[in-house]
């Protein structure tokens, strides 16, 4: 899983040329350990058609701020630049590929 920090989310975000799930966690936050699995399953099940990514709210304020985080573990799909989808909460995987499936390219 591809980790984000403040300095690097324009380039490894926003300029991606894939969709990029982004998880927006903290080290202190038991949902945040509960779902990582699911995103490093869901990194390598979506190997091509999209970037799994963390970014630590603690480490990098700046971007979790201007992104309007508020509750952790917060899952936001960008695409072209632009957040297209958002989920709070920690959901089984099933669920998460529910959510975003319509916003990833065809497999």
């Amino acid at each position: 899983m591809l980790s984000v920090t403040d300095a690097t989310f324009d380039e490894l975000v926003l300029r991606s040329e894939l969709p990029v799930l982004l998880e927006f966690t903290a080290s202190w936050c038991p949902p945040c350990r509960m779902i990582e699995p699911v995103l490093c399953e869901l990194a390598v099940e979506l190997a091509g058609r999209a970037v799994v990514a963390q970014l630590d709210v603690d480490e990098n304020p700046r971007t979790a701020a201007a992104a309007g985080v508020l509750g952790m573990p917060t899952l936001s799909l960008y695409r072209d630049g632009a957040a297209v989808a958002r989920l709070t909460g920690a959901r089984p995987k099933a669920a998460l590929l529910a959510a975003f499936e319509g916003y990833l390219p065809p497999a």
